[in-house]
């Protein structure tokens, strides 16, 4: 059975949804969803990350929930590895796999053709050393002179992939925007996109940072510096907010209205990334017969009636 993927910006009920899909396919006995949201891989992140609580999950079995400790970096490829593992296991009890998430380059990693060259950890502190000393902008403009796609595709403030793309320029002499994923599933699947009103999505995420710390945003970040945090799980919008907080680098308010803005960032990001994907399916997240019109396109794909956007064209309200 082709796999089913449900992406779009943060807040936009991707993991609604794809429960929604789950249970009109069966439930427990037809479908399993896999989580494609980086941070919610790491244990204790809960709250912030919105995850699913298990007594919500209705039943159905969901992997890659909570398999990082907050102390450990995540790793693209390492994802790539198991998420296929769940995938063809799920294929092997003869129930259909849907992959949920925002995070981007983990639904590639998982869905598209895309390797992952090795690393050197000495070429790695160097780089990570000059991005200190030298600036960002210094290493983004080597990687401009060196693989101009690749710095146009990372752009000129991400140091971590930045540091990244010029290692692996170092270790195999090729640009690397030849390791870039290309856009061929390495399985059938069919891809719906969750589209929201910019406006309306705005005043949501507002309403669900409120929630968010009403629920314990506070005290679940420190608990978690108390435990200790890695640097990747720190970086979490709504974690380095709170983090600065808890540090006394500003006020609560000031906290939340920086998570409210970096929020919505990041689903102006988001929507970058997955708008230019002419294979997704989108669906307007408010309409009323939502789960039926995903159904309708599940369904349709099944018996080969439609192929990528030929009848439902992108929407662009979040990314105009």
């Amino acid at each position: 059975m082709d796999i089913i993927a449900v992406v779009g910006p943060t807040a936009t009920g991707k993991s609604d949804l794809a429960l929604d899909i789950a249970e009109h396919l069966g439930g427990t006995s037809a479908a399993e969803i896999i989580n494609a949201d980086a941070y919610q891989l790491y244990t204790g992140m809960d709250i912030g990350t919105a995850k699913v609580a298990e007594e919500d999950r209705r039943g159905i079995t969901h992997h890659q929930l909570d398999v990082l400790d907050v102390h450990d970096d995540s790793s693209v490829a390492a994802y790539q590895t198991h998420a296929r593992k769940d995938i063809a296991a799920v294929h092997s009890r003869h129930k259909r796999p849907i992959l949920v998430g925002g995070s981007g380059l983990y639904v590639r990693a998982v869905l598209d053709e895309m390797t992952f060259p090795g690393t050197d950890a000495a070429v790695r502190e160097t780089l990570e050393e000059q991005a200190e000393t030298l600036g960002t902008h210094a290493l983004y403009q080597r990687l401009l002179h060196a693989d101009p796609a690749a710095a146009h595709a990372i752009g000129s403030r991400n140091t971590r992939r930045i540091v990244r793309a010029l290692e692996v320029i170092e270790l195999t002499g090729k640009p690397y925007s030849a390791n870039l994923p290309r856009q061929e599933y390495v399985q059938p699947t069919i891809t719906l996109g969750l589209d929201y009103d910019r406006e309306a999505l705005d005043q949501r995420i507002e309403q669900r940072v409120d929630i968010m710390l009403e629920s314990g945003l506070v005290e679940e970040v420190r608990g978690l510096v108390d435990y200790g945090m890695g640097r990747t799980a720190a970086r979490a919008v709504g974690y380095a907010e709170i983090i600065e907080y808890l540090q006394g680098n500003c006020t609560l308010d000031e906290a939340k209205t920086q998570i409210i803005t970096n929020t919505r960032r990041l689903t102006r990001k988001q929507m970058g990334w997955f708008g230019r994907d002419p294979r997704i399916q989108w669906l307007d997240a408010q309409a009323p017969h939502l789960v039926e019109q995903a159904l309708d396109i599940v369904h349709k794909h099944d018996q080969g009636l439609i192929t990528h956007n030929t009848e439902h064209p992108v929407r662009r309200s979040l990314g105009s």
